[in-house]
């Protein structure tokens, strides 16, 4: 039986029980996705899936990366995303299609049906079942790398201390991608607050070896391209040993041991003085 035949054998068949197949169909997925899609809705997006289905078969192609089947593989694409969104696995995903199999197969196998078309479009679904993990995959890529992004977003903030001061307490490593994020928004804090002062507080790194002294380095950098002057804060006695051993040279930056110290530096480097009880401060 040539593809074509088979494509119009089984677009008869989807056609004629086109009701009764989709509705079974919508029953196995909802089924399989334990409520957390409604029903309603199952039926809506495979309703749609099916019609494009028939309407692809209907050119006499099953092929499943062909032409004919744009429609379905941009379905198939939407219904995957939203899968992902959803925090669906690949396998409730992929059960939309593979669902349709176990529908198909009493009309195609049952008292000496047309097995070569089953098994023909089996294959296709197969094919549609692959590329909408493939899809899933990619879209869980994504949301995964958004999240990490948030993450490091959330993980660097800046906060204003003073009039002129912000202040940049990091915790944990200091890698390349954070140093980024830490200096983009430590630069458009600078311009937002118009200050003149950054704190950079290292009491949360947990060590500094030369590539965070290097990220440290740039970032001041940056600052004072942009006319602000940086403190460093949070050098402990372990931290400060292990920078002496690796021979790092932070230069002229200023480092302080704790930020109630580097904070006192900026505000004094403001034109601010502070009373012997840090309770009030005057401007000279």
């Amino acid at each position: 039986m040539a593809g074509g035949d088979v494509a119009s054998r089984l677009v008869g068949l989807l056609s004629v029980r086109g009701e009764d197949l989709a509705a079974d169909w919508a029953d196995k997925v909802a089924g399989s996705l334990g409520g957390r899609v409604s029903r309603a809705e199952v039926e809506r997006e495979l309703q749609e899936l099916y019609d494009a289905l028939v309407a692809a078969l209907g050119h006499g192609d099953l092929d499943a990366h062909g032409e004919a089947f744009g429609e379905v593989r941009a379905l198939l694409s939407e219904l995957s995303r939203n899968r992902a969104r959803q925090g669906f696995t690949p396998s409730e995903t992929a059960v939309s299609v593979f669902a349709l199999k176990e529908v198909l197969e009493p009309s195609l196998t049952d008292k000496g049906g047309d097995v070569k078309a089953y098994l023909s479009f089996t294959a296709l679904l197969d094919a549609l079942g692959l590329f909408t993990i493939e899809v899933y995959s990619r879209t869980r890529e994504e949301l995964i790398g958004a999240q990490a992004e948030q993450l490091l977003e959330l993980s660097t903030p800046v906060v204003k201390l003073w009039d002129g001061v912000i202040g940049v307490p990091l915790v944990g490593t200091l890698d390349s991608a954070r140093t980024l994020v830490v200096m983009e928004k430590m630069l458009q804090a600078l311009i937002d607050t118009g200050s003149e002062q950054a704190i950079i507080d290292i009491t949360g790194v947990p060590a500094v070896d030369t590539e965070v002294a290097q990220h440290l380095l740039k970032t001041v950098v940056a600052a004072r391209l942009m006319g602000a002057e940086c403190t460093i804060s949070g050098i402990r006695p372990q931290i400060a040993q292990t920078i002496v051993a690796l021979g790092i040279d932070f230069g002229d930056i200023v480092t302080k041991a704790t930020l109630a110290d580097a904070l006192r530096h900026a505000l004094r480097r403001s034109g601010v003085t502070l009373s012997r009880n840090a309770a009030q401060a005057t401007v000279r």
